[in-house]
């Protein structure tokens, strides 16, 4: 594993008496928020009887949440360029904290729909690890440091479905928002004494900094690595969206058990991730991100392949969607170190634009795969989704990496 880049190391330290966090604790910030994202899908039918509404209503619990999520990232970053990462991130755990109370406590299905949305504000772990990791590493080694934390974050929703599925059944779906409090106030603990101050505060006034977004909005390579990211990443979110209703409509899955088979992306994007920590400095960025790119439309393609035939099951649905993770894990890692190192000196504003881009779009994925999908259908709708998003990350980085050749990079 890469050693902390000097340079930015000394001055972060000088700059804070707390030393750079570990990489423990960027993994468990990121953690969290993949975690608030997907721990309680499991549980959707059994709160669409306790709010007594429409299981697409409660369905918009993803795709409000994403949306929202790509909002606060597009404003984290420019503040937490401006204010320095520790505080922003601290005060977005207390934030988080508060939302998740709010959402146990709700009484009716719009009052728990927009303390869900306020849950979304717990992603400036996710934003905010991976600008520490380009603050401290150096850019040749982030892409494999960024790495090591997203396969950190990825055991976290790997487990969440499992635990949330097994704790509804036990407790009820509510023990999957007190697990929530519990692991945030956990966080919030581990950061305040661990996370010292990465960045050097940038010194201009926020609008100086939101006036530095047309730099990023200029520039083709970051659009490139942000939209491979986000198309790559929009077949998982649109299986997000759709995978709990396939699981219980379609294949008339138990909590427990679509907890267990829900957890199958996160494998592979455990497995991706690791490679991706392991070659990413060998091979290259844009190989490994073409590669994850092919991989997931491979996966998709079979797996319509084997719908088509009629031998579908519970078992290929989830088990072909290992591939998503697995190209994912390879994929996103790489394209944001991409993103993030077209202009180094926007670290969090790139972080937070990048991922809003990648979020906004699964929220709209999210959404309109929920839309679709009736007992009817089966899972036509979100396999065909999710095989043209991955198709369209593809013609993404062909594109960084024609824009490349083109600048002799």
């Amino acid at each position: 594993m890469a050693k902390r880049q000097g340079p930015v190391g000394r001055d972060a330290r000088s700059a804070s008496p707390r030393t750079p966090p570990h990489i423990g604790t960027l993994i468990l910030l990121s953690g969290l928020s993949a975690l608030g994202m997907n721990i309680f899908l499991p549980s959707l039918p059994n709160m669409t009887a306790y709010f007594q509404t429409d299981y697409r209503l409660m369905q918009l619990s993803v795709a409000l949440y994403l949306g929202v999520n790509a909002v606060v990232q597009l404003v984290v970053g420019p503040i937490a360029d401006n204010m320095g990462r520790r505080p922003v991130i601290l005060w977005g755990l207390v934030l988080f904290l508060l939302a998740t109370l709010g959402c146990l406590l709700s009484p009716n299905v719009e009052l728990f729909l927009l303390f869900r949305m306020c849950q979304a504000v717990v992603v400036v772990g996710m934003v905010l690890g991976r600008a520490a990791v380009r603050d401290i590493y150096p850019p040749e080694t982030s892409a494999s440091m960024i790495g090591y934390v997203t396969m950190g974050m990825a055991i976290v929703p790997m487990l969440g479905p499992v635990a949330g599925g097994f704790l509804d059944e036990l407790f009820g779906w509510t023990a999957n928002f007190w697990l929530l409090i519990l692991l945030g106030a956990m966080t919030l603990a581990l950061a305040y004494f661990d996370f010292g101050e990465t960045a050097q505060k940038s010194g201009k006034t926020l609008i100086a900094q939101f006036r530095e977004y047309p730099e990023l909005l200029r520039s083709p390579r970051f659009w490139g690595y942000s939209l491979t990211a986000a198309f790559s990443s929009g077949c998982f979110f649109a299986y997000l969206g759709g995978a709990p209703f396939v699981g219980t409509e379609v294949y008339h899955l138990e909590p427990g058990m679509l907890g267990i088979y829900f957890g199958a992306p996160a494998l592979g994007y455990l497995i991706g991730n690791f490679l991706s920590g392991r070659f990413s400095t060998r091979v290259g960025i844009n190989r490994m991100v073409l590669w994850g790119s092919w991989i997931c439309v491979g996966g998709m393609a079979v797996s319509l392949l084997v719908t088509a035939t009629g031998i579908g099951s519970a078992e290929t649905f989830f088990g072909f969607m290992t591939f998503i993770g697995l190209g994912n894990g390879m994929t996103l890692p790489n394209a944001t170190a991409g993103a993030l190192s077209v202009r180094p000196h926007l670290a969090a504003t790139a972080s937070g634009l990048s991922g809003a881009t990648m979020l906004g779009g699964g929220a709209g994925l999210s959404a309109l795969a929920g839309a679709l999908l009736t007992p009817q259908t089966g899972a036509w709708p979100l396999l065909l989704i999710m095989l043209i998003t991955s198709a369209l990350g593809v013609a993404a980085i062909l594109l960084v990496i024609a824009r490349e050749r083109q600048l002799g990079l």
